[in-house]
């Protein structure tokens, strides 16, 4: 078993978190200090630790997944201090990650999950998993801007992979995108001379934000497991 992974199905954190922590040296096999990422390691045998701590694998448990409709004034974090977070909103006693983030000024939707490897494959942008966000933006968004904007806009020397923008209203539009960087709507419509009103993600692959309410949550349905864990 890759020691990411170990780290994840041990509840430390997500896969993705623990490479962070492998390539920070918070994570010892055997008493040795671990930088490689995909390092591979045998539950029965070996010795991990976090932060001096050891890691042991719990037992299997259910997995949970679960649909929230963010607030504007949350953050997508398990643990941030002065500043509340979204798991402040679900009150159920697994231990969940947020898939991918969503910042503070904006709302919507935001998956909480449990499984590992699910998570790894929502959170990387090589499985072409789409998020979709209604913007409104302060002035009226030109065609021009909607154009460059789907076709793609460097972004601190990197170009934004290209994305589906459909215009709402003058100052309104609808966008999909097949990556998460951090805040890339809002540099966007920077880039193009105007500013994020309003942000809101309605989707994420197949799962939509629908009805439900501003800091409700519910769990996804089996028909929509299937579907996201194909």
């Amino acid at each position: 078993m890759r020691l990411q992974k170990y780290l994840a199905h041990a509840g430390i954190c997500s896969r993705r978190k623990a490479e962070e922590h492998i390539l920070n040296g918070c994570i010892k096999v055997n008493h040795q200090i671990i930088t490689k990422l995909g390092t591979m390691v045998d539950p029965q045998k070996d010795k991990i630790f976090f932060n001096q701590k050891p890691v042991v694998l719990k037992k299997e448990v259910a997995k949970v997944y679960i649909a929230l409709n963010k607030p504007i004034g949350y953050v997508t974090s398990c643990s941030q201090q002065k500043t509340k977070i979204i798991l402040d909103l679900i009150n159920i006693d697994e231990r969940i990650y947020p898939v991918g983030r969503l910042d503070k000024d904006s709302k919507g939707l935001v998956l909480l999950i449990n499984d590992g490897d699910l998570h790894n494959k929502l959170s990387h942008p090589s499985f072409n998993h789409e998020k979709e966000y209604i913007v409104t933006t302060v002035h009226t968004i030109s065609e021009a801007a909607l154009k460059n904007m789907a076709q793609g806009i460097f972004i601190d020397k990197v170009k934004t992979r290209k994305a589906k923008v459909k215009r709402l209203s003058k100052n309104k539009f609808n966008i999909v995108l097949k990556q998460g960087r951090n805040r890339q709507i809002r540099k966007m419509v920077g880039k193009t001379g105007n500013k994020v009103e309003t942000l809101k993600r309605i989707r994420m692959a197949n799962i939509k934000l629908g009805n439900l309410k501003e800091g409700k949550w519910r769990y996804l349905t089996p028909k929509e497991i299937l579907q996201l864990t194909q």
